[in-house]
């Protein structure tokens, strides 16, 4: 399914969005990944959920990238013997190890592993920050408290700790179970959520085994502080801006982005925005002009995709929300602002003569009339080099593997066209120009520049760059049968 934009769109399945009818109307609006959220919704429902997306990829003959997105460690307050207490700002508050229902004093912090790490001076963020708390004193058991921020605090409430690494597993058991089920159902990508260092891709990478790509949730200061480290290890990087802006000061949050989005771009690797985009859109038919602002503000960035959490898995609105990020995307690409910017923020570090025919044919495109970029790709690589190098023309990437061209659904400018194992150049051509007149993307008047690895079929290859005319003569003479 052609899209009139780059920049690719992630919707997230839930409550909302869960029917077949559904997901395919989230699709022809303009949703490229779907999102399983693996913190909430039993293994038969998100079964049924991939089950659907699949039929849908049948049904309009066009690959969809499937992400499941792990829950990670979960850090919650325990319970309150009245359900919810008021902390006064200046007040004396107690974390500690006792499961005795908690009350205006003290309440249960479930997880040692935060009490060996904490130290006085440190905070504790509960309720996605409403409540601000300094350690005072702290032991194996216990630490007590001062509150900077009060308000109220309620049973299970989520913690975060923003000031020290902690030692926990990246994954718990319910994201090993959630993972292999989910491999096993046949994901494209798995993302990993509060992930603080590269080795807390390490187990995930070998439980995986190949079957998804691996990508990085940069929601932690120490995630960002080793961001380089993070992404050389990463298939991909969502910055979730939700706990991001929890950890750190909320206007830390937009530079932040703007270095990530850029450093992934340089590095052929897809970045993801992600939260809140347009929230207002879980209860309202139209967003607001602010957070349309922030879609627009990512695309201009050059990320590859831009994601919708509640808007989509459990908001009034999913298809208008969808709608409305297509919208905004198809009107931003169409500003001359958007080339400039794109184009200033190149930077590259070409190594390879991988690196060198992605970037003639990106050149060449901008200086003569091609139309398209097709590029055959049996990893994916090539098509994510080209995609980095961010042409004015389309990118078809052509493949035989269908895995291959769901996973690129995450990926900016990318359409992919499934054909048959090439063993020829002659043939790869041919191919090429068939797939870029059935798709509209060219006529018999245009040309497209192809590029391709020979051997065929040996990834890592690419190493050939032709222009080719898109007539029938053409097609005649090099494959007369």
């Amino acid at each position: 399914m052609r899209r009139h934009r780059n920049v690719k769109i992630v919707a997230t399945l839930g409550p909302a969005s869960s029917d077949y009818q559904t997901i395919k109307a989230l699709h022809e609006a303009g949703a490229d990944v779907f999102r399983l959220n693996m913190s909430h919704g039993s293994h038969a429902e998100i079964e049924q959920r991939h089950k659907y997306i699949r039929m849908v990829e049948k049904e309009l003959n066009s690959p969809i990238a499937i992400l499941a997105d792990l829950q990670g460690p979960k850090l919650r307050v325990g319970e309150f013997a009245n359900g919810s207490e008021e902390l006064e700002n200046g007040a004396s508050f107690r974390l500690d190890l006792s499961d005795v229902p908690g009350d205006a004093t003290r309440v249960q912090l479930p997880h040692p592993e935060i009490f060996a790490a904490l130290k006085s001076g440190a905070h504790l963020l509960v309720n996605d920050g409403k409540i601000k708390l300094q350690v005072t004193k702290c032991g194996p058991d216990f630490a007590d408290c001062m509150v900077i921020n009060g308000g109220t605090i309620s049973n299970r409430k989520g913690v975060n700790v923003p000031d020290v690494i902690l030692p926990l597993a990246a994954l718990s058991e319910k994201d090993k179970q959630d993972l292999e089920f989910v491999c096993a159902l046949g994901v494209d990508w798995l993302a990993l959520s509060f992930v603080q260092r590269p080795e807390d891709l390490l187990e995930a990478r070998e439980l995986a085994a190949g079957r998804a790509a691996v990508l990085s949730k940069i929601e932690k200061p120490s995630a960002v502080e080793r961001f380089d480290d993070i992404l050389n290890v990463s298939d991909g990087i969502m910055v979730a801006r939700g706990d991001l802006g929890v950890e750190l000061p909320v206007q830390n949050v937009p530079p932040i982005q703007k270095r990530l989005v850029r450093k992934c771009r340089a590095a052929a690797k897809p970045v993801i925005v992600a939260t809140q985009m347009l929230e207002s859109m879980i209860e309202s038919p139209m967003p607001t002009r602010a957070e349309v602002s922030d879609v627009a503000t990512a695309i201009y960035e050059g990320a590859d995709a831009i994601m919708l959490s509640a808007e989509s898995a459990a908001g009034q609105f999913p298809i208008q929300a969808v709608q409305t990020m297509n919208n905004v995307a198809v009107e931003v690409e169409s500003d001359q602002t958007y080339r400039e910017i794109l184009d200033a923020s190149r930077k590259a570090n070409r190594q390879s003569i991988a690196d060198g025919i992605v970037a003639a044919a990106r050149e060449i495109a901008e200086t003569t009339n091609i139309k398209t970029i097709c590029c055959y790709t049996q990893s994916g690589t090539t098509a994510l080099l080209t995609a980095r190098e961010r042409p004015c023309v389309p990118i078809i990437a052509m493949t035989s593997e269908m895995r291959t061209a769901r996973r690129l659904a995450l990926t900016w400018g990318t359409n992919c066209v499934l054909s048959n194992s090439k063993t020829r150049f002659k043939e790869a051509v041919v191919s090429a120009v068939r797939a870029a007149l059935a798709e509209g993307y060219v006529t018999q008047d245009d040309q497209i520049v192809i590029t391709a690895g020979v051997p065929f079929n040996i990834p890592g290859t690419t190493n050939i760059l032709r222009v080719a005319p898109c007539n029938e003569r053409m097609i005649y003479a090099m494959d007369p049968e």
